[in-house]
Formats: C-alpha cells, structure tokens, sequence
C-alpha cells in the first residue's frame, strides 16, 4: 500500500511538471534535464505519434503576435494530410504545434463549460476514425453526416473529401475551435467536391436544437466519452440529431479509459439506444496495436496501454 501511495505521488508531481511547461514560455532548467523529460513522456497520455494511418507533416509555422505581457502567442502551422488511396485531395489543416497553452485557453473553457483538449493536438482516436471512414467510405454517400467534439475535425475533412457525403458538419462546443475548422473549411473548398461542409458551434447541453433535429443519418466522434458529467448530454445530442431512418447510426472510436466508457454505455442503454462494442474491426489498426503492445513499435509511443489508448469501435442506433 506504502509503495503504491509513492507511485501515485509521483505520477501526480509529473502531471504538474506537465501543467507548468505548457503554462511557462521559458521553463526553468530543472524542468529540462534529460530524466525529467522521460518521466513526462510516460506519465503524458498526449503523444506525437498515435497510430500515424493518415500521414502527415508540417508544411509551415508561424508565431502568432505578441501578447500584452511582452511573449509571443501559441504557434500554429499548416499540417498537410495525404490521405492513403487513390486520387485523393491532400488536406491542409491549421493547428497549434506549441507545447504550451495561454491562460485564455482556460477563461473560455470556464465560460462555456467545456476542455480545451480538442486544441492540443489531432488525438490517435481521432487518427483511427478518420482511417476507419476512409476504409468504410461507401457507407457515407449521399448521407448528411455530423462528427461530434471534433477538435480539428480530421474525420470530418476526409468524410468531405472523399466519400460523397451530401453534407458534413464539423462540431464542437469549443468556439476556438470552431474558429480553426471554418478557416480550414475555407481553404480545402476544393477538396470537397459537391459535398456542403460547414462548421458548427455545438455544445452538448444547449437547450435549443431544434433547427438539426433529426437531420444526420451518421454521427461520428472519437475519444468523446471520457468525461463523466458529460454522459447524459452527449447520450441526449445523439438521440437528438440522428434521423429516424433505420439506417441511421452513430459510430464512436473511444478507449475505455477507466470506466469512463462502461458508464456511458450504461447511460445510453438506459436511455433506450443500442449499441454494440467491436475490439477488432480493422486489420492496420490491430497490427498497430500489436506492435505496441509486444514491443516492436514501443519507442514510438512509450506509454501505451491498451486502456487508455486503444479505441473500441461503438456502434449506436436508435
């Protein structure tokens, strides 16, 4: 008991060290030192690499301007996505790529009850979405189509470009981010073909929706299930949006994360949606997986755990 109570104050003390690089512009040299940086990278769940399906590289940066308090502001960079098939567009998505965040960041989630995660990064859930509908494209065509706490909406860009969809909406409750997917909406328009795209500030718990209810026939969203108290508003957006067709469905990528999953399942079961859990639904995703696991492609993201970082394809229907 002695030694695990060590453990976790441990894991705690880096979890701040992570907190206070992502808050300082200028960490201090004890914050840099070469064991400290290790113990950060296994304790982080964020990674650099995820399940890397959709490649992608940084094509330019800029540093924003500067702040009142004399530092310069988060850098974004254009990222350049090409997708894996035949004749597809290339997508280029602006994103942050600073490790570091601004207090404002943290004002605006106050303000609208929500995290700012969907700003870090492209998470790996959001990666193996986006592989899974360019594998499954077929099922999309001539479908309105809405992915769900998107972040920057890299499922949502590859559904636009290359699987005929009537309509994509890419939606979070996060106005920043809402604010990047519509500059990027607006500089792929030619990726998009005949499909409308458009962004959506949608916050799980906003009392009128009335204008898209019953619209889509497919939701999609990925790694969206992790914070409890948001389970009951994200079961009610899905009953909510999703038309009343019988091939209409909602197809989630989320680890379990603790819990966190089983509990949304629960609250959806007792909300009357049906839902089926797939471990194995794609042979790329679960060599990747393997590799991981065993060892093969551990430097690559040294702190996997299956737990946390693998999705399980969730499946809901009306």
């Amino acid at each position: 008991m002695e030694m695990k109570n060590k453990t976790n104050e441990k894991a705690s003390s880096l979890r701040w060290k992570i907190l206070r690089q992502a808050l300082l512009s200028n960490p201090s040299p004890s914050n840099s030192d070469e064991k400290s940086q290790t113990s950060i990278k296994r304790i982080s769940r964020r990674t650099s690499h995820g399940f890397n399906l959709i490649p992608s590289h940084v094509i330019d940066d800029e540093r924003g301007s500067t702040n009142c308090n004399g530092s310069s502001s988060i850098k974004d960079a254009r990222v350049c996505y090409t997708l894996p098939i035949p004749n597809a567009p290339q997508l280029f998505l602006r994103q942050r790529v600073d490790n570091q965040s601004d207090l404002n960041d943290f004002q605006i989630c106050n303000t609208y009850n929500i995290d700012n995660t969907g700003l870090v990064c492209n998470w790996p859930s959001e990666d193996v979405l986006a592989h899974y509908c360019l594998s499954h494209r077929d099922i999309f065509r001539s479908k309105k189509v809405i992915e769900l706490g998107s972040g920057y909406g890299l499922a949502g860009f590859v559904i636009a470009a290359v699987t005929e969809a009537s309509e994509v909406a890419i939606s979070d409750g996060n106005p920043q981010v809402v604010d990047y997917t519509q500059r990027n909406i607006e500089a792929n328009t030619g990726a998009f073909g005949d499909t409308v795209v458009k962004s959506m500030m949608l916050h799980w718990n906003q009392e009128d929706t009335s204008s898209v209810a019953d619209t889509f026939d497919i939701i999609v969203a990925s790694d969206c299930t992790f914070f409890k108290d948001f389970h009951k508003d994200l079961v009610r957006t899905v009953k909510h949006l999703l038309s009343k067709t019988e091939s209409s469905e909602a197809l989630f990528l989320s680890p379990k994360r603790g819990n966190s999953l089983d509990l949304f399942l629960e609250v959806a079961k007792e909300n009357g949606l049906h839902f089926s859990v797939t471990e194995n639904y794609d042979k790329e995703v679960w060599k990747r997986h393997e590799g991981f696991l065993n060892g093969s492609d551990r430097d690559s993201w040294p702190s996997y755990e299956t737990g946390h970082c693998y999705p399980l394809l969730i499946k809901i229907t009306l």
